[in-house]
């Protein structure tokens, strides 16, 4: 396969759409599709689904994540923009009326409403069948080669200056991008069965839930997870609480093995939701024979073994009351993430329309 790998993870699908893809499961999101999801829309009404791009507020939520910070740019050794001083075209020319403002974004592309790429997670894993575990990706690209900034061991913030250029050459946002982000979405509401409480929700209740509700899940659909968490971060006023935060908001239990290879089997082209991480991320655990594995199985599962996006901190709580209110779980989702080569992830503003 392209020479990349000789082994492929146990239960992944590596090579499904050709042994060069990097747009994974979204590749079953087809003109077909699209179709489907513009024949949910009856009312012509719009949902946004995105938080302000400024929320959670600070680097409380996770201290990795900058916030979003803008600067005016320089324009002959001034600063125009919101933030500062605005410059007017008659400096040139004193017949012309133009008042500018400019300004530069200064964020983590994954701070706040988010796709990820499938080159944000990969594991170490033994693709040559040599015996030695390597640090791969999605259709065996390679950390330190394709995806650069990962080189295994050198991912300081002061090795970065010596890897000029997109960092990731392979499985970058930009294809997702390029794809187009548009089709069926369907909307899952744990809230509405389980309410803001903790609670991991494996594959039997999961399907209970669906039962009750009558959401059909279908090949190539977006599915969106509605836990209220993003909702209860929205209403903290960019001051996250973060231990009511710990205690609040449901999320799929990556640690379910039925689960996760029901998410394989129905074929679903991506999964969003609006907690920080689609799955609910369970402290580390300490014992005598610690277990080797991913601390994030769901994203392991879904990001690195079968190419199957996923969106963090979506806003799905108004959606989710509509939907209910009317009926129905289905809708119209276009969410492109930017065109940004080389990115890992990307902010988003997905627009649902009913």
């Amino acid at each position: 396969m392209a020479g990349r790998w000789k082994h492929a993870p146990t239960d992944s699908h590596w090579g499904e759409f050709g042994a060069d893809d990097q747009r994974g499961r979204m590749n079953l999101v087809d003109s077909a599709k699209v179709l489907q999801g513009i024949a949910e829309v009856r009312e012509g009404k719009t949902f946004c689904l995105s938080l302000p791009l400024d929320v959670p507020g600070g680097m409380t939520l996770n201290p990795r994540r900058m916030p979003a910070q803008m600067f005016a740019t320089l324009r002959d050794g001034k600063s125009a923009g919101v933030q500062g001083y605005c410059w007017s075209y008659a400096s040139e020319d004193p017949d012309q009326t133009d008042v500018v403002c400019d300004e530069v974004l200064l964020m983590n592309t994954q701070y706040s409403t988010q796709w990820d790429s499938l080159a944000h997670m990969g594991s170490r894993f033994d693709a040559d069948g040599d015996g030695e575990a390597e640090a791969v990706f999605y259709n065996g690209y390679r950390a330190g080669q394709d995806i650069r900034a990962a080189q295994e061991d050198h991912a300081a913030a002061a090795d970065w200056a010596r890897f000029p250029g997109p960092r990731a050459d392979a499985l970058g946002i930009q294809n997702l991008a390029e794809h187009g982000v548009q089709g069926r979405g369907v909307l899952v509401d744990l809230e509405h069965h389980i309410g803001r409480q903790r609670q991991a929700v494996g594959y039997d209740q999961l399907m209970r839930i669906l039962e009750t509700d009558r959401v059909d899940i279908e090949a190539g659909d977006m599915v969106c997870i509605h836990t209220g968490f993003a909702d209860t971060l929205l209403a903290m006023n960019r001051k996250p609480d973060l231990q009511l935060l710990h205690a609040t908001g449901s999320g799929l239990d990556g640690h379910d093995r039925k689960l996760l290879n029901w998410i394989v089997d129905v074929r679903l082209a991506c999964l969003l939701a609006d907690n920080t991480a689609v799955e609910l991320v369970v402290p580390k655990l300490t014992t005598p024979t610690p277990m080797r594995g991913p601390r994030l199985p769901l994203h392991e599962h879904c990001l690195f073994k079968n190419g199957i996006h996923l969106g963090e901190l979506w806003l799905l709580t108004p959606l989710a009351r509509w939907l209910r209110a009317n009926g129905r779980s289905r809708f119209l989702l276009t969410a492109p993430p930017l065109r940004l080569p080389g990115a890992v992830g990307s902010p988003a503003t997905p627009i649902a329309t009913v």
